[in-house]
């Protein structure tokens, strides 16, 4: 793995590449870029804040809990929080990824500024931090692992290591499904899911799919090496996280177009490694999918520890293992609901708590946080993407629509 802080992104993309190549050499001397130091800030401020407090004030959440607003991050999709600082590196679907920092510790952010502009970012939407302190960024089809991310990212220029630079085939890149999400399991393995890019993948796709883990879980080394696929038969997961007990959860979203009320969203439990999920033969929890209908279904297919709402749109979630809220939610799974595109009436956009067992099963999900979805008029206030746990135990929650991180904490 090589470290190196890489160069402007305008600039790279107005060079050609044997400029760029020629770049990135120099740079591997750790040689600053020449970005200005002054590095782009969001207000947090104004007529925008004030409206976004608003929003804030109509969230539903149960009895002794408060939601604020926490930051306006543009674009905000998935959150890693630092274990010292307390950063908030938050990622987006575009080509900017943020640094969110709380220095008074009131509960609301003092500054939001771009992390690493120096860096070019294609899609860098999942981030992971690991337990000695690296910042794992998930592109659309590259990961990058930043060290002592809470002490570089003052700074546009930062450390960086280039951990995988083709996580598919260019030849199945897509604009669909291509928002990726990665989790550090307990065997200090990076995961990553790779959502397919087909609502139903055509069959002469699926064994190239199989073989690179697309449609499915991979993991490696955190230096990239010793790539394989963990799951296959997932759809598009852009949730995925480990239970106190070690087992890998995630979410997944299910098949378009087949109405209102089928097939139900996904909430998963891996048990061991290879096994399948189901997918393309299911479209969500059992009903079969009209393409592969004809087709035999592997008999070892794991259903769904629970079925969801459908097209709820089940993205980020988190085990809570902090203190701050009452016992009921330790050890339970939050988890976000961004909130159905192609229904005729919507549903969504709200946080889902699923309470767990010792044995590390699960009970019933239900309803924590709603509102963000006018039910009169259909209309989004916001979208929930990622739910995250803040050094202090108040939860986080992110949301591409609104461009915020809200924060739900005990009212004592």
């Amino acid at each position: 793995m090589r470290f190196l802080p890489v160069s402007l992104a305008a600039l790279i993309a107005a060079s050609g590449a044997a400029w760029a190549q020629e770049s990135l050499q120099k740079l591997q001397n750790f040689q600053t870029t020449g970005t200005p130091l002054e590095i782009p800030t969001v207000p947090q401020t104004g007529k925008n804040a004030d409206n976004l407090r608003k929003i804030a004030e109509k969230i539903k959440v149960p009895d002794g809990f408060k939601v604020e607003l926490f930051a306006i991050v543009p674009d905000a999709r998935h959150m890693a929080v630092g274990r010292n600082v307390g950063t908030v590196f938050v990622g987006t679907r575009k080509t900017k990824a943020y640094a969110v920092t709380d220095r008074d510790k009131d509960g609301a952010a003092d500054e939001v500024k771009e992390f690493a502009p120096s860096v070019s970012f294609k899609v860098p939407n999942g981030m992971c931090y690991s337990n000695d302190g690296f910042l794992f960024v998930v592109e659309h089809n590259r990961v990058l692992v930043f060290p002592a991310a809470e002490f570089f990212y003052e700074s546009p220029d930062v450390a960086i290591g280039v951990v995988a630079e083709e996580l598919i085939p260019a030849s199945e890149e897509s604009f669909n499904h291509g928002a990726r999400v990665c989790a550090i399991g307990p065997d200090n393995k990076l995961y990553i899911s790779l959502g397919q890019p087909h609502n139903v993948p055509p069959k002469d796709k699926l064994a190239l799919y199989k073989e690179h883990g697309i449609g499915g879980i991979i993991r490696m080394d955190r230096d990239g090496k010793n790539r394989e696929v963990y799951v296959d038969g997932v759809r598009n997961s852009v949730g995925i996280a480990f239970s106190p007990q070690g087992q890998l959860w995630f979410t997944d979203n299910q098949v378009d177009g087949m109405g209102d009320d089928i097939p139900p969203g996904e909430l998963n439990r891996v048990t061991k490694q290879g096994q399948n999920f189901g997918f393309p033969w299911y479209g969500g929890g059992k009903v079969r999918t009209v393409e592969y209908k004809g087709e035999e279904p592997p008999a070892d297919a794991v259903a769904p520890e629970h079925e969801m709402a459908a097209h709820a749109a089940d993205l980020g979630l988190t085990f809570y293992t902090g203190t701050s809220l009452p016992s009921k939610y330790r050890g339970g799974i939050f988890s976000a609901q961004h909130g159905s595109w192609n229904r005729t009436k919507p549903v969504g956009a709200r946080i889902m708590f699923t309470p767990m067992k010792e044995d590390g099963t699960s009970g019933k999900p239900e309803v924590f946080a709603d509102g963000w979805l006018d039910e009169t008029t259909g209309q989004y206030l916001g979208r929930p993407v990622d739910v995250k746990a803040y050094l202090d135990g108040s939860l986080l929650v992110s949301d591409d629509l609104a461009g915020a991180i809200w924060r739900i904490s005990p009212t004592n």
